[in-house]
């Protein structure tokens, strides 16, 4: 089961969050494993149930820079909610994972069938999205920006 502190669908109403659930299914991933590349088809997500996932950007002429660790009970993945489904950042097992996978065709066909779960999904996703753009958008800053992210 998913940690009810850091639980992604805890916001959802319980039948929802239920059905959701049940669409999941466990995998795991070895350290160094390369779970999505930035720019390719998002057709699953994930939430991370142990270990620490990466996220990273690719940068022109230099290694990717690395934007986020990921912990147990976190969203892996919202590029499969938005279309055209492509990667907006990259994914690598920082060590042992195990997570519940889930089917991206499949969760959108039961937020179809429920809008009440699908509009309470999207609120919950968009809540990560803007949290990751805002710590890319610090993380780039700190990188390549003269002067860094401070006043």
């Amino acid at each position: 089961m998913v940690s009810t502190v850091t639980d992604p669908f805890r916001l959802l109403p319980p039948h929802g969050r239920e059905r959701l659930l049940a669409l999941g299914r466990p995998v795991r991933f070895p350290a160094g494993t390369r779970i999505f590349r930035e720019g390719r088809h998002a057709d699953r997500f994930w939430v991370i149930r142990s270990g620490t996932v990466t996220l990273d950007l690719h940068v022109a002429g230099r290694r990717p820079a690395h934007i986020e660790t990921l912990h147990p009970g976190d969203l892996l993945g919202w590029s499969w909610m938005v279309p055209p489904y492509t990667w907006r950042l990259g994914a690598e097992a920082a060590g042992d994972v195990s997570a519940l996978e889930f089917d991206a065709a499949a969760v959108r066909g039961v937020c179809d069938d429920e809008p009440e779960l699908g509009w309470a999904l999207a609120c919950q996703v968009a809540e990560i999205i803007g949290r990751r753009l805002h710590r890319t958008r610090t993380r780039l800053l700190d990188l390549y920006a003269p002067y860094g992210s401070g006043p």
